[in-house]
């Protein structure tokens, strides 16, 4: 008797993917303005590096120079460990076996990796989640914040890809906490989310299985030094900030005459309409790409324009 045939596994819903929306509505790559995400859309600029960080093995030194920037940056605690790897999608697919399997509370709608990885690995997923929990801080799609106090179980992982924009409302000084996991992404701050980079911090023993699993040069040397000059240059995050902010305001204010805001951050917005996809193939005729949602057909999410892409988006909606 043949065997079964192999059933895949749901495609995980995500921004981007530019090549199938083009397949449907045509038009170059360039001709698109993809919103679909929440990276920065004016990105820290690219320095020149060295034609040796093309060529050698990533070095030790450049690994400490990366992981005392970070800590520098991020008030990492002294006590605590810092583990850089290739995005911190790499991370969240492996942080659920640092632990035997349990029950895991993931308040939703959120980023649905987390509950893709903790699946895969044999977590049940309910709302007590006794046993571990993950929350995603600042929330995506919505933007909601998680108090300390709401933080309590063995396992806890805060995904804090999103908090460089408010720094204050991070809760990085738990990772002195033993089962505690803070993750950031260099992606979305600072715009560069093809270098592939991303930050676990943790007590050394939390880390160690992690760091054993991800072998001796998980990050690329590009990468090492561009990152460690990005985190260093606290002047261009303060500046940024500021810029991001002043784009929301003006996102929010070109959408609120087509849609209610009900959330998100100073790198996406959340909107209600009456109609989610309605909403979006009218953008999507203009060669602008926009997020909506499986469980919800009236939200719509957008990113920030770049700074001379406004008019595209202006007019599509005039």
């Amino acid at each position: 008797m043949p065997d079964a045939p192999t059933v895949p596994p749901p495609a995980r819903d995500h921004g981007g993917g530019l090549d199938a929306v083009r397949a449907r509505w045509g038009g170059d790559v360039d001709d698109w303005l993809d919103l679909s995400t929440g990276i920065n859309p004016d990105p820290y600029p690219l320095p020149e590096m060295p034609a040796r960080v093309w060529t050698a093995l990533p070095d030790a030194a450049a690994t400490r120079a990366l992981g005392d920037a970070a800590r520098a940056f991020w008030g990492v605690p002294d006590g605590a460990d810092i583990l850089a790897a290739p995005g911190a999608s790499a991370l969240i697919a492996r942080l659920p076996v640092l632990t035997p399997p349990g029950r895991v509370a993931i308040p939703g709608p959120t980023y649905n990796e987390h509950a893709a990885a903790f699946r895969a690995a044999g977590w049940a997923i309910d709302d007590v989640g006794r046993d571990a929990q993950v929350v995603v801080h600042p929330n995506n799609p919505d933007g909601r914040l998680t108090g300390r106090d709401e933080l309590t179980a063995p396992f806890a992982i805060i995904d804090e890809s999103f908090c460089d924009i408010v720094p204050d409302a991070t809760h990085v000084g738990l990772s002195m906490r033993p089962g505690t996991v803070v993750l950031k992404s260099f992606g979305k701050f600072w715009g560069l989310a093809g270098l592939r980079l991303g930050f676990a911090i943790a007590t050394p023993d939390t880390l160690a299985p992690l760091r054993e699993a991800l072998g001796p040069w998980p990050v690329s040397g590009p990468a090492l030094g561009i990152g460690t000059q990005a985190l260093r240059d606290t002047g261009w995050a303060r500046r940024t900030r500021s810029h991001l902010a002043e784009a929301a305001r003006r996102l929010d204010a070109v959408m609120v005459p087509h849609a209610r805001p009900i959330g998100g951050t100073d790198l996406f917005k959340l909107y209600d309409t009456a109609d989610a996809r309605a909403f979006q193939e009218r953008l999507a005729r203009h060669r602008i790409w926009s997020r909506t949602f499986p469980y919800s057909d009236r939200w719509i999410r957008l990113g920030l324009p770049p700074d001379n892409r406004w008019t595209q988006l202006e007019e599509a909606l005039a």
